[in-house]
Formats: C-alpha cells, sequence, structure tokens
C-alpha cells in the first residue's frame, strides 16, 4: 500500500507510511493497493502551545523564586521572563549564582527579556552574558519568534521606544513581515498599572504599533502585583473588538507591592500570592491562568479571542 498526500505544506507522509502533520487544515489523503487507489480528507488540527513565565524574580536572598521555578518544573511550553529577573544589578554572578539555581535550569526554554535592574549594570551584561543568543541580538534586547502559530515578540523597555527609534521602526517590520492571526508582546514597564510604580506613557509608541497590528496581548513586569485589564487602546479607552489585553506579572519572587490608584479597566488584582501566568495558545484564541504557588490561594483564568 502507498500512500500520498496533495498537500503536502499540511501533512507529509514519510517512508514508513506514517502521516505527520505539520500546519492546520485539511490534507487530501490517497491510498494506492496494486491497481486500485482511494483519496479522502484528513483534518489535521494542532495541538495548543503553551508560554509561561512572570516577572521580578530571583535573589539569593529571596524564598519565593525557588517556590515560582517548582511551578515551572510541572509546566510545559516556553519560558519567558518579564524583566528584573536577577536582582539587584544583574550581574554575572547573581545570574550564576541566584537566578541559575531556581529558574536557570529551564534556561534552554526560556526566551527572556530584560528589567531596568539587569541595567544597572553598565549595558546590561550580565543579562547579555548569561542568555546569549537567548537573548536576540546582543545589546538590542528584542527579538521574535513563533510558538503554535502565535507571533511573540520580547521587547526592551530599557531602551529607546518613542516613535520613530530603531526598536519601534523593528517593531513595525517585524509586525508586518509575521502577520499572524495571534501576537502577544512582552517587555517590562508596563503602559498601564494600579501597582506603585504605575502606568507609564514611555511604552505608548510599542502598544500603537501592536495595536495598529491588530496584537492581542501584552505581559509585563515591574509592579510587583498581578493585574489583569480589559481589551484597551494605548490610550487606555476599552476596545473589546481591537484592544489589547495587558497582565502585570510581577510575582515571579519579589516582595509584594500595593494598589495605590486602581486605573480604569482594571479587573483583577491581587498583591499576596508568588506565581506564574500561564498562557495557551490556541489557533484563534488564548486562555490564561494564573497559577500559584504552593499553598496559594488566589487564581484567576479565562479566555480570549484574537483579533
Amino acid at each position: 500500500m502507498i500512500w500520498s498526500s496533495a498537500a503536502p505544506t499540511i501533512a507529509d507522509v514519510d517512508q514508513t507510511g506514517l502521516v505527520h502533520a505539520r500546519l492546520p487544515g485539511v490534507a487530501l489523503m490517497t491510498a494506492a493497493f496494486g491497481g486500485d487507489s482511494a483519496t479522502a480528507g484528513v483534518v489535521v488540527t494542532a495541538s495548543p502551545a503553551v508560554i509561561v513565565g512572570a516577572g521580578d524574580i530571583t535573589s539569593c536572598s529571596y524564598d519565593f523564586d525557588e517556590a515560582t521555578a517548582k511551578l515551572l518544573d510541572r509546566i510545559s511550553g516556553v519560558v519567558f521572563t518579564a524583566g528584573d529577573n536577577a536582582y539587584e544589578t544583574g550581574t554575572t554572578g547573581q545570574y550564576t549564582d541566584c537566578y541559575q539555581a531556581t529558574w536557570g535550569r529551564h534556561k534552554n526554554r526560556t526566551r527572556p527579556s530584560p528589567g531596568n535592574h539587569e541595567y544597572e549594570t553598565a549595558g546590561a551584561t550580565g543579562y547579555y552574558h548569561y542568555f546569549g543568543a537567548l537573548a536576540g541580538d546582543s545589546g538590542l534586547g528584542y527579538f521574535s519568534y513563533d510558538v503554535g502559530g502565535w507571533h511573540i515578540i520580547s521587547l526592551n523597555s530599557n531602551v529607546a521606544m518613542g516613535a520613530g527609534s530603531a526598536q519601534e521602526q523593528w517593531l513595525r517590520a517585524d509586525l508586518a513581515a509575521h502577520p499572524a492571526p495571534c501576537t502577544l508582546a512582552y517587555w517590562h514597564h508596563p503602559r498601564f498599572s494600579s501597582g506603585e510604580h504605575g502606568s507609564s506613557s514611555v511604552p505608548q509608541p510599542l502598544w500603537q504599533a501592536l495595536y495598529d497590528a491588530n496584537a492581542d496581548v501584552v505581559v509585563n513586569g515591574h509592579d510587583h502585583t498581578y493585574e489583569r485589564f480589559a481589551p484597551q487602546t494605548p490610550t487606555g479607552t476599552l476596545d473589546t473588538v481591537r484592544g489589547i489585553r495587558e497582565f502585570v506579572v510581577g510575582m515571579g519572587g519579589a516582595s509584594f507591592y500595593q494598589f495605590p490608584l486602581i486605573r480604569p479597566n482594571s479587573e483583577v488584582r491581587n498583591n499576596t500570592t508568588h506565581g506564574v501566568i500561564k498562557l495557551t495558545l490556541r489557533a484563534h484564541g488564548y486562555d490564561w491562568e494564573f497559577v500559584p504557588i504552593a499553598g496559594g490561594v488566589f487564581r484567576d483564568s479565562g479566555s480570549g479571542k484574537c483579533h
């Protein structure tokens, strides 16, 4: 019996006759035996991908960074960091002595972003030395990749982000070159936050570029809280049609911050439980889940559709 595929970009048949899916869709498979043959449509589905992480994570004096690292031990998928990965100054020693002992055991599947504490070491050299090629082009701190049909972008809120800056122009070009049905971006400083650092207008040009390209999710750290916002425009107007949903996830291990001013469109907040956010990425949508450390009782979960 001989199998063949009329849509090799959807599914391939190897020399043993096994069918291997490559992309979601319908592949026409033909089986031939002797002088007879039959063709049938085979529906190919893609398993959901997972991206999981947090910001504001490790120090050799922290107790909860190991607890959040244990969550990663049992959650598969890509690990991201939302900056301030190794306190206090992101030196090579703090990465090798503190980060490596906890979140570092997942280094090979980590796609990081830097925080302001990384840049307390000139040029964030400790960060770039530790992560190497995993952090993208050395010294830039922004890069992109694809996971499960989603386009994922790691940005750097510690360098110029203004309209016309090198990073903003790169982001727009990257989005144009990767017109995926679903897009997620993460970096350190949030555009919107009810925490002690609060909202910042500095990343707004990045939000504008993402909004213009119909991106779906933004994840940040910096405030040591968990906060989920309703979909918004870059100026903070509720937009349930094209708005971007933002999560602040600075719960990786650092001590908690308060919520001095609740911002518009803030839906859920917590500053009592360390944990990670798990995002399950589907073909046309996503599920979110805040996963608490052992003994933690706060949870948040839900789902959204891509634009």
